[in-house]
């Protein structure tokens, strides 16, 4: 009886977030068909659900004739009440064999749904455009892949079977009990509404102290998260700030400690009344029984009968009374789900879709514009905590690249912050479509290749290469899963940092740590190079690789960049001087348009934008611009041919 109680406890808590949320139109019918590969297991376990509730309503049944058998006596009385007793016994053998039945199916139908929306759920997700995940809140993505999920599943296991065995328990009890005493039935279940009336309210109160503890249990995570990672753990050793930190977050804990002896009470009082009803309807049924059987109107066993159907009778009876709360629960938990799957990935590959022709170096930019997707076209409000989404559409970022880089040539990106010269290097990669125009990569648009193929073709180091928490091994895999050992060092040699990592206590088993701060800058950019040689693209896109190093750190990932970069086509977003100079043709971008394009010489000579650029970002006081370089006046845009 407990556990009916503390799901109808349970039902009671989520009424009011339930009742406030709207399904989508074909939710259940989405649901059936998910089932459809479990529905031999569902209708087994349903059968088992059956029949257990039978066994519940026989044993009392049986136990009735025992205590008749034992006051009534004569000749066969002994005979009658070992057989009695033995039927008894084989039926709780059978109840044992189908309760572990029962939970083996339901473990069945249960973890194989969890796994199949799971991994479903994450699959998708990984197909999100980038913008997804910089307007989602982590801890509510997350959330659909473990709560809402864990929901869906309790919809097919104790929802479902306690939706079954209830009704099947309740039919089967109440028609037992007023066959036997109409009487001692109606005034046992008179009782009841004493019990549900006062849960109700408990269980209001209960919701909102309940609410509140998972706000505070939600503001802690996300204070120990942005708190205990490194840059967050640096920031406040940088501040001296541990002794406030630790008040505020003690604050938050204390609040907690009271809600939860609230909590502890409020249950305990829920428990409590619930066996306290159930005892007085025993005793009513003792005792109005008893008095009938004395009287002769009904025989001792019919009293010990219809006190052992009692306590079946007020569990069926309270969770069925939620029992809309329970389904609706079961529904939201797979329509929450069902949302975030019907978010469409804005990048998909097309059926017919054809490889890129392995080693093709050449990139092409056709009148290409870009601006990024709204909010309503790549998030949901309940992901980002707001009401509604923003469905107003950004401005352009690019406006008519036209540029071409052909095979072997090296290609950089200038231009000020904003100018969309990142944006530029993700439509090659296809982070994201443009909107107008077309991107080629070996003369194939990108939209028309397979991912694959364009993964293979292209490689990307970032300002900031990841490296996941795992050894430098895995981490390099990452990029080509069959390398072997031999491959790896090989593309450690030729990133400039294999003597580092054979330096190490577990050479590559080394874990690297939470997004590589085991390492330095420059090391992390190394290592984030030999995972791009080991993959061996035929295009290299390098976005600030440099950056924010040190000039030391920077000179070894320059000679590391020189081994990636050689026989290999590159577009370079530039921040140094180092990566520009050399350049094959330089790209002046400025408010999504490309302004300027030459080499350095001739730009810094023409006296435009990166001219100035070179003044404020790129001047170096020992190689001043050379006075007699013939100036070359190059257009700002110029044909492409295809």
């Amino acid at each position: 009886m407990s556990m009916s109680s503390w799901n109808m406890l349970r039902s009671i808590q989520n009424s009011d977030r339930v009742s406030q949320h709207r399904l989508t139109r074909g939710t259940t019918r989405r649901i059936v068909r998910f089932a459809g590969p479990y529905r031999r297991d569902i209708v087994v376990f349903l059968i088992t659900v059956v029949f257990d509730a039978a066994i519940g309503v026989a044993t009392p049944l049986l136990a009735g004739h025992v205590v008749n058998a034992i006051t009534g006596g004569g000749d066969g009385a002994a005979s009658l009440i070992v057989k009695l007793a033995l039927a008894i016994a084989g039926l709780a053998v059978v109840d044992a064999f189908l309760s572990l039945a029962q939970r083996w199916y339901s473990a069945r139908i249960g973890e194989g749904i969890i796994l199949d929306l799971r991994t479903k759920v994450y699959d998708h997700v990984q197909r999100m455009p980038l913008q997804f995940f910089t307007r989602t809140q982590t801890g509510a993505l997350v959330s659909r892949l473990n709560n809402d999920v864990m929901g869906a599943q309790r919809a097919f296991t104790s929802t479902l079977s306690g939706v079954v065995s209830n009704v099947i328990q309740l039919v089967l009890t109440a028609a037992v009990m007023f066959s036997l005493s109409w009487q001692i039935t109606t005034l046992s279940l008179l009782l009841l509404p004493m019990f549900i009336i006062p849960a109700r309210r408990v269980g209001k109160k209960l919701a909102e102290i309940t609410r509140e503890s998972y706000n505070l249990d939600a503001k802690m995570n996300a204070t120990m998260t942005e708190r205990f990672n490194v840059s967050g753990a640096l920031l406040v050793k940088l501040f001296g700030r541990p002794d406030t930190e630790a008040a505020r977050f003690g604050e938050r804990a204390a609040r907690v400690r009271d809600i939860g002896v609230q909590q502890a009470m409020f249950s305990r009082t829920f428990f409590v009344a619930m066996l306290l009803v159930a005892s007085l309807a025993q005793a009513l049924t003792y005792g109005l029984g008893g008095w009938l059987a004395v009287t002769g109107s009904v025989t001792a066993g019919t009293v010990v009968t219809l006190a052992l159907l009692l306590t079946r009778l007020y569990g069926p009876l309270t969770a069925l009374s939620n029992v809309r709360v329970d389904v609706m629960s079961a529904l939201v938990s797979f329509d929450r789900v069902f949302e975030v799957l019907d978010l469409r990935p804005a990048i998909e590959e097309k059926p017919g879709a054809v490889d890129i022709p392995p080693g093709s170096g050449r990139v092409e930019f056709r009148d290409v514009h870009f601006r990024y997707p709204s909010a309503a076209e790549v998030s949901l409000a309940s992901l980002e905590d707001v009401a509604t989404l923003d469905r107003t559409e950004s401005a352009p970022v690019l406006k008519g690249l036209d540029f071409v880089v052909e095979p072997g040539q090296l290609v950089a990106l200038v231009g000020p912050s904003g100018a969309g010269k990142s944006t530029t290097s993700m439509l090659v990669s296809r982070v994201y479509d443009v909107t107008e125009g077309a991107v080629l990569v070996g003369g194939v648009d990108v939209r028309d290749a397979t991912l694959g193929s364009l993964r293979d073709t292209i490689g990307v180091v970032t300002q900031d290469s990841h490296l996941f928490h795992e050894t430098i091994a895995e981490n390099m895999r990452y990029a080509k899963p069959d390398a072997t050992d031999d491959d790896m060092w090989a593309a450690l040699r030729g990133a400039q940092v294999a003597d580092l990592v054979a330096s190490l206590p577990d050479g590559l088993d080394t874990v690297v740590g939470e997004r590589g701060y085991r390492f330095s800058g420059g090391e992390k950019q190394r290592i984030a190079i030999a995972r791009l040689l080991l993959k061996h693209p035929s295009i290299v896109i390098l976005d600030e690789a440099t950056a924010h190093l040190d000039s030391e750190s920077e000179a070894a990932v320059q000679r590391a960049l020189s081994t990636a970069l050689e026989g290999r086509t590159a577009l370079v977003i530039a921040h140094r001087l180092s990566t520009v100079r050399d350049a094959d043709l330089i790209l002046v971008l400025d408010d999504g348009r490309v302004v300027e394009r030459g080499r350095h010489a001739e730009l810094v000579a023409t006296g435009g934008l990166y001219a100035e650029l070179y003044r404020t970002q790129f001047a170096v006081a020992s190689t001043p611009p050379a006075a007699d370089v013939e100036v070359v006046p190059i257009p700002t845009t110029r044909e492409v041919t295809p």
